[in-house]
C-alpha cells in the first residue's frame, strides 16, 4: 500500500489570490435546517432531587446550524451563499427565516412544511463544558411533493452558483430522489458537488466531487469494524473504490486530514489547531472553505489545506462558530489559530 504525501505548501501569494477569489464564488447549500440554541451557566452544587447538576443560567443565544452553518461559514469568509432546505410553521421557523434575512434577502429555497417542526438543538454548557443537549426533530424523510419542490429550485439555481454542497445531518431533508436529481443536474450545468456525508446515505453519493467524512465515519462506511484496527490508507481506497467520487477527503481530528483522488495519488495534512475547546460545526467550516477554495480553482491538495487551517481555527471557540477571511489570512501567513 503506497503511503500518504505530504500535501505541498502553499506560497503566500498563492493563498491570498485563492482567498480574494472567495468573493466571486456563489455557492448553493443545500441540507438540514438546525436552530443551535445555547444556554450558558454556571455549576455551584447537584440538585437534591437527581444526581444531576443544577445549572445556574447567565445567557442564553441562538446560531444558525446544521446547512445554515455551512451558509453562514461562506459569508464571513467572503463567498456568496445560498440556502435551499426547510423548516417549520412554527415560532423556532420564523426565528429562523428571520435570521436568514439579516444576512440576505432571498429566502425562496427556505420552503416551510407545516408536517415537521423546525429542528432545533439546545446545549447546556457550564464552565465551556456541554452538559446535556435536547433536540427537536423528526428524521423522516421529506414528502415527495416536497422533494419536487427543492429539485425544482435546485435546477433554477445551478446556472448560476460555482459549486453545490450537500449538508446531510440525516434530519429528512437529503432523500434519495433529490439526489439522484442532483446528479443529473450538476453533470448538465458542470457543477462540482461537495458532500458533508452521513454514513446512512453514503450509497446516494456515487460519483459527486468530493466527500467529506470523519475517521469514524469512513471507516463505517468502508466496511469496517469501530475495533478493526486499519489504517487509514486502507480505509481511503475502500472508500473511494465505492464511491467512485474525485476524492474523499477523511477529516482525522488532531491528526489532520487525508486526501485520496481518483487518480490514485493520496495526501495527508498535518493537524493546526493548538487547543480544542468544541468540535462543533468544524465539518462545516472544512466543506464551507472546500467549496470557496474549489470554486477559486484551488487544486484539491491546496483547497484541502485552506480547509485544514480553518478547521484549527474553529475548534478553538466554543459553540457553532464561524472563521472571517481575515482570521483565515492572518492563520495561513502567520501559522497563527
Amino acid at each position: 500500500m503506497k503511503p500518504l504525501s505530504v500535501a505541498p505548501s502553499i506560497s503566500a501569494r498563492k493563498f491570498k489570490e485563492y482567498i480574494q477569489r472567495f468573493s466571486r464564488a456563489r455557492i448553493l447549500v443545500v441540507g438540514d435546517l438546525i436552530l443551535d440554541h445555547y444556554v450558558w451557566g454556571k455549576v455551584h452544587r447537584v440538585s437534591p432531587e437527581a444526581p444531576v447538576p443544577i445549572v445556574h443560567v447567565d445567557s442564553e443565544s441562538y446560531r444558525m446550524g446544521g446547512a445554515a452553518n455551512v451558509y453562514h461559514n461562506i459569508l464571513t469568509l467572503g463567498g456568496q451563499a445560498e440556502l435551499c432546505g426547510m423548516v417549520g410553521a412554527d415560532h423556532v421557523g420564523k426565528q429562523f427565516l428571520a435570521d436568514i434575512r439579516r444576512s440576505s434577502p432571498v429566502t425562496s429555497g427556505v420552503f416551510v412544511d407545516s408536517s415537521r417542526p423546525t429542528i432545533k438543538k439546545t446545549r447546556v454548557i457550564a464552565h465551556n463544558q456541554q452538559i446535556v443537549r435536547f433536540d427537536v426533530e423528526q428524521r423522516h424523510d421529506i414528502s415527495s411533493q416536497q422533494t419536487k419542490k427543492m429539485i425544482k429550485h435546485v435546477a433554477s439555481r445551478l446556472p448560476e452558483v460555482s459549486c453545490l454542497v450537500i449538508s446531510d445531518y440525516a434530519k429528512g431533508m437529503i432523500t434519495l430522489d433529490l439526489m439522484k436529481a442532483i446528479h443529473i443536474l450538476a453533470d448538465q450545468f458542470g457543477v462540482p458537488v461537495v458532500v458533508d456525508p452521513k454514513v446512512e446515505h453514503m450509497a446516494y453519493y456515487q460519483g459527486v466531487t468530493v466527500i467529506t467524512p470523519n475517521h469514524f465515519e469512513a471507516k463505517q462506511a468502508a466496511g469496517f469494524l469501530p475495533s478493526q484496527d486499519v489504517p487509514v490508507e486502507q480505509i481511503g481506497l475502500a472508500l473511494q473504490q465505492q464511491l467512485q467520487c474525485q476524492a474523499v477527503v477523511i477529516t482525522r481530528g488532531e491528526e489532520g486530514m487525508s486526501i485520496f483522488e481518483k487518480t490514485g495519488q493520496s495526501w495527508t495534512i498535518p493537524a493546526v489547531a493548538r487547543q480544542v475547546y468544541d468540535v462543533t460545526g468544524a465539518g462545516d467550516t472544512v466543506i464551507s472553505t472546500l467549496a470557496l477554495a474549489l470554486s477559486a480553482k484551488a487544486p484539491l491538495p491546496e483547497a484541502a489545506v485552506l480547509a485544514n487551517q480553518a478547521a484549527g481555527i474553529v475548534v478553538g471557540m466554543v459553540g457553532t462558530a464561524t472563521v472571517t477571511r481575515a482570521q483565515l489570512q492572518e492563520a495561513l501567513l502567520h501559522g497563527h489559530n
